[in-house]
């Protein structure tokens, strides 16, 4: 048994087989052949073998010509080791004896004997990169144009993998993908949203493991402290098996809160809205007591799609929540992505660094066409609900001022041509920057609400990559610096008499609910998953109770400290909650 510690993205306990990923992209899962298909197996096995012996040998040979004998000889210990009878034997008595398919028995074999060379305190250990290299080679010859996608998985699985884009994540396959787990990744990633949004229990920033699993073999995900446990013996697998009961058993006693308002014990109402990546969602808020939704990222109608979305792409999607969440507001954030993510984007220059480059508000004003495009659409949604549009990652007024323009002219346009839209549509910001923060006084004069999005607002406050595990432990939400941005936000909007929102992760925590509370906060949006466990704080806890827990909070002068004060504030709640 092999515990690993990673980066809880997405909540939630699953065991299941292993389906593994590895950074050349091969899946290899344990399969079976039948009896009768042996010989055929053997002879594709064969064939792999041959056609990898073929190549290794024009490596050596080109080699030897560029760089002499002594760098030829490399793959020369490759050739050996690949014809190595015992090697030889034992994988095809995997197929013939056990009825491996030959890329398990390829994966499973050559990996236990990277295994023993890694073990090895010697020079030695350094030729399991060797046996790596003859296993690529080998899969790579057996899969040829068999490779599987990630959309094409059709048994429960938990998918291990070196990293997953945040298209890839979106089309996981909900119905069959148990979990996910990978070895690159960090909090806060357009990959952790997804996963959340899809409600697949997620763990990332593990570090190099794919050499330890195979597909096939037994893994329990603990999406809620960051845990994966590879190969896990029969009592924890167990231990395990009670937590996802009783995780399904608190799930059914929350339910009980689907129709009532989440009103603090001092009657306070607060708005509880959902998060939302795709149109099916909406009713999975809608059925856990959603008050609408609060954020529906639109950028997933790019990334899972083969071609640039179109106007009627946008507009199906939208009508699509708009009936899915019937009388209730919805705000349609405009697109969210930086120029390295867009087809669209021409530049052959890669930006060093795109959190600071192109994107969002700054990519949809450099391509107006698009940008109209997605504008027209939310507008026309606009005549069939409360619908209402949202910009991300303004910095600046003249960025605000100019989304604005561009707006009133589509506005016009479709006046022009008689179609309906709401000309009195709610306009809102995203306040993710220190920089927004700053001039929050000047931009609510010109917006109708403001959503502070804290998975951006704590990269920029703290200068932390939010994708990079190296380091993740410097994204915190419990930062002094994030909260008393957030007390400062709230207090500017409060004063304008601007409804504010908080979207980010940290809204959909319970860790934070009550720190939110009392800093002012009256209206959130949170993962569909999250809504009944919020709620359930709300209407337990009074606001003067909150305001007490956030000026302690405040006075703290580093996030360590906050973290635990706040979780020992959640402790003591739940506690006289079961009580």
């Amino acid at each position: 048994m092999l515990k690993l510690q990673g980066i809880a993205v997405s909540p939630g306990v699953t065991i299941g087989e292993a389906l593994v990923l590895d950074s050349e992209g091969f899946r290899i899962p344990r399969r079976f052949v039948e009896r009768s298909a042996v010989d055929t197996e053997l002879e594709r096995l064969a064939s792999a073998v041959a056609e990898t012996s073929r190549e290794i040998a024009r490596n050596r040979d080109a080699v030897k010509i560029e760089l002499g004998g002594q760098y030829a000889a490399i793959f020369e210990a490759h050739l050996a080791m690949l014809h190595d009878e015992r090697l030889q034997q034992e994988l095809t008595s995997a197929v013939r004896d056990r009825n491996f398919w030959p890329e398990y028995a390829v994966s499973r074999t050559l990996r236990r004997y990277a295994k023993v060379f890694q073990g090895l305190d010697n020079h030695i250990s350094q030729r399991a990169h060797d046996i790596y290299d003859i296993e690529k080679s080998l899969l790579r010859n057996l899969l040829g144009q068999r490779r599987e996608t990630l959309a094409a998985i059709s048994q429960p699985v938990i998918v291990l993998a070196h990293n997953l884009t945040p298209s890839e994540t979106a089309n996981l396959d909900r119905r069959f993908v148990k979990g996910f787990a990978t070895e690159l990744g960090g909090p806060g990633s357009h990959t952790a949203i997804v996963a959340e949004g899809l409600e697949i229990p997620a763990v990332v920033g593990l570090g190099p493991f794919l050499a330890d699993v195979s597909g096939g073999e037994p893994v329990i995900l603990d999406g809620n402290q960051g845990i994966v446990i590879l190969q896990p013996d029969e009592e924890t697998i167990a231990r395990y098996r009670l937590e996802v009961e009783a995780a399904r058993a608190t799930a059914v006693s929350l339910s009980r809160l689907r129709d009532l308002p989440a009103e603090t014990t001092d009657g306070v109402r607060i708005q509880i809205t959902g998060n939302i990546e795709f149109p099916s969602e909406g009713e999975q808020c809608l059925s856990r007591g959603c008050d609408g939704i609060g954020l529906y990222r639109t950028e997933f109608l790019y990334l899972t799609s083969p071609r640039e979305p179109t106007e009627e792409d946008h507009f199906a999607a939208y009508s699509e929540v708009v009936r899915a969440v019937p009388g209730r507001p919805i705000v349609i954030r405009t697109l969210d992505l930086g120029a390295d993510k867009m087809r669209a984007e021409s530049t052959t220059e890669q930006e060093r660094n795109p959190c600071l480059g192109l994107r969002s508000i700054r990519l949809s004003l450099r391509h107006l066409p698009q940008f109209r495009t997605q504008l027209r659409a939310i507008l026309r949604a606009s005549a069939l609900g409360d619908v209402r549009v949202l910009f991300p990652l303004v910095s600046t007024i003249v960025e605000l001022r100019q989304a604005r323009m561009v707006l009133a002219d589509v506005m016009e346009d479709l006046a022009e041509h008689g179609i309906a839209f709401n000309r009195s549509m709610p306009v809102g910001m995203m306040v993710e920057t220190p920089a927004a923060v700053i001039m929050l006084d000047v931009f609510v004069k010109e917006v109708d609400f403001v959503s502070i999005g804290t998975n951006d607002l704590i990269q920029y406050t703290l200068a932390v990559d939010r994708g990079n595990k190296e380091v993740a432990d410097l994204y915190n939400a419990s930062d002094p610096a994030v909260l008393r941005l957030l007390r400062r936000s709230l207090d500017v909007a409060r004063e304008a008499g601007v409804p504010a929102n908080v979207c980010g992760q940290m809204s959909g925590s319970v860790m934070y609910t009550q720190l939110l509370l009392g800093l002012g906060l009256r209206q959130m949006s949170v993962p569909p998953s999250s809504i009944p466990e919020v709620k359930q704080v709300c209407r337990s806890v009074s606001v003067a109770e909150c305001r007490v827990i956030a000026e302690k909070a405040l006075a703290m002068d580093g996030a360590r400290e906050v973290k635990a004060f706040l979780r020992e504030q959640l402790r003591r709640l739940l506690s006289q909650t079961v009580a």
